[in-house]
């Protein structure tokens, strides 16, 4: 008996240590993921209409938020492997897969995290020894494009296959202190924002070469960014000044630098970049400008560019003034306008505060992703670019 008893022990312990080996396995390349709430792969099993949903990425957790039901949250998504420093999200409806840089953004180096929307839960994480940053998808889901990092004087932007994350060891050498990055709609072209250097760059997607300089702009660097949908105009933020510039992509000359008027703010004081968010409404009509040190959001007419310049609408003080960086981004269907780093949601349609949302409070990196019948089948970058696909005069 005791010989019988011994080999089921020594199976048992086989077995148990079998069991932990493919859990260590699992957790290096598929970190484990808890949920509570319903997904929106749940809530859209049924719809035959789009429904629309925020995502917000803070404190170790994706934060999702029903657009069509007040912003209400109706997930959360438990991913402590990401810690709090957040620096980039993209996602790809194609692929049904959310993205999230996070770590350093200078070496020793940062992480990305690809995780199934639609299974709900991570597929992939990998670690690099270079910095990570604002990245950028291509449109089809094959390649993210990574900035080497604002903590760098690296200029350069790498080519990560989506599949895997594994670095193809193409990039593309763009301006120094890589960062913000919005990839053009219809993929051919990639703006490149480097808080070291005056200009917004232009790369060909399929040269992988710099076509276009613009600027230059306010100093020292490129800060916060966003373009029309036609891809003929880009507006920029810079630490120097409180306001932003219009510039033409074609030509690569600013057109106006515009300030804010009746507010001002003490470079001494306030050490950051003053206007550390912008967003064109989606029906690019109106321009939304964060303005941190005095804790407003300025609403700007854009209508008549390039011919006439940005006019002020309206000044909306916020609730929850952001300490030092905020970001802005509008819903796809121009109703709302995401503070982040404030928390605060706006009402586009009555320039009024309208919830307080804790998780936007602490992240500047959220985005849209729409569902359909429980697949994904849009989504916006985290950059609050314009929609407008107007034919080239």
């Amino acid at each position: 008996m005791r010989g019988i008893w011994g080999r089921f022990a020594f199976v048992g312990a086989v077995l148990l240590v079998a069991a932990l080996a493919l859990l260590v396995g699992r957790s290096r390349s598929e970190p484990l993921a808890r949920n509570s709430g319903h997904s929106p792969a749940q809530l859209s099993k049924h719809a035959t209409k789009t429904t629309h949903f925020e995502y917000v990425i803070a404190d170790g957790a994706v934060y999702v938020y029903s657009i069509d039901h007040g912003n209400q949250l109706v997930q959360t998504i438990s991913l402590p492997q990401i810690g709090t420093s957040i620096h980039g999200v993209v996602a790809c409806p194609r692929t049904k897969t959310l993205y999230i840089a996070y770590g350093q953004q200078k070496p020793p180096g940062g992480a990305l995290l690809a995780y199934d929307l639609s299974r709900g839960r991570p597929l992939w994480h990998r670690t690099y020894s270079f910095g990570i940053d604002s990245m950028a998808i291509s449109p089809n889901g094959r390649w993210i494009y990574m900035p080497a990092g604002e903590g760098t004087t690296d200029g350069r932007w790498r080519l990560i296959a989506a599949s895997n994350g594994t670095p193809s060891g193409q990039s593309i050498m763009g301006p120094i202190g890589a960062h913000n990055t919005i990839m053009g709609p219809g993929g051919r072209y990639l703006y490149m924002g480097g808080v070291d250097y005056p200009y917004l760059e232009v790369a060909n997607t399929a040269t992988h070469q710099v076509v276009r300089k613009i600027g230059p702009l306010n100093g020292p660097g490129v800060r916060p960014f966003t373009i029309n949908g036609s891809q003929t105009l880009a507006f920029t933020t810079a630490r120097s000044f409180l306001g932003f510039q219009v510039s033409s992509i074609a030509t690569g000359k600013v057109l106006y630098t515009v300030p804010v008027p009746g507010f001002t703010f003490d470079p001494a004081k306030f050490r950051r970049t003053p206007d550390h968010g912008i967003s064109l409404s989606p029906n690019e009509h109106r321009l939304y400008l964060i303005d941190t040190p005095n804790g407003y959001v300025h609403v700007f007419d854009v209508q008549g560019l390039p011919a006439s310049p940005p006019r002020l609408l309206a000044n909306i003080r916020l609730v929850h003034a952001p300490p030092d960086d905020g970001w802005l981004q509008a819903s796809r269907n121009g109703r709302y306008l995401y503070v982040g780093r404030s928390g605060d949601v706006i009402d586009t349609r009555t320039d009024r505060i309208v919830a307080y949302r804790p998780a936007l409070g602490s992240s500047a990196d959220f985005l849209e992703i729409d569902w359909r019948r429980g697949r994904p089948i849009g989504t916006t970058n985290r950059y609050g670019i314009g929609y407008v696909r107007r034919p080239p005069h």
